[in-house]
Order: C-alpha cells, then structure tokens, then sequence
C-alpha cells in the first residue's frame, strides 16, 4: 500500500528528504505523497522511513492504494529500473 500523510502534519520536513523514491513533496498546505511513487521503501529500506523520522506520526497507510508486497517490490523495479 502507499502511504499517505494526514492533516496532522507539522511540516516539519524531515520525511522529504528521506523518501528514495522522491515521492513525498509539499502540497498546498502540508506534505503529500505521490501514490505511483511510494513503495513504502521496500526494495530499499526494512521499513518506510518517513514513518520512521515522522514526529508526530502522521504518515499512515492509504486505504485508496492498496497493495501487498509483491506489488510494491514490482513498483521498486519499475521505478529503478532494477529487475
């Protein structure tokens, strides 16, 4: 599943940067993150590291995208161009 950020962001700017996919950028008012992008960091990190350094813990699961692992290790590869 991709992951999504609620209306409780702070921006605060710390999830940005750590997303390898570039998927997260600043919306109109908060952060948001591109859903064609997020693969919730599989294929590079053990768990999603904007949920990792997220302060206030406003990065959930987006229940609009849902997608089980294999799905999101295929995103990984089509969006590295790995595999």
């Amino acid at each position: 599943m991709a992951l999504h950020i609620t209306d409780e962001c702070i921006n605060c700017d710390v999830c940005e940067p750590q997303c390898p996919n570039n998927a997260i950028f600043m919306g109109v008012e908060i952060y948001e993150i591109e859903a064609s992008k997020c693969t919730e960091c599989v294929g590079h990190f053990d768990e999603p590291q904007c949920q990792v350094v997220c302060p206030v813990e406003c990065i959930v699961i987006d229940p609009e995208h849902t997608e089980d692992g294999d799905m999101l290790m295929a995103k990984y590869r089509r969006l590295t161009g790995k595999g």
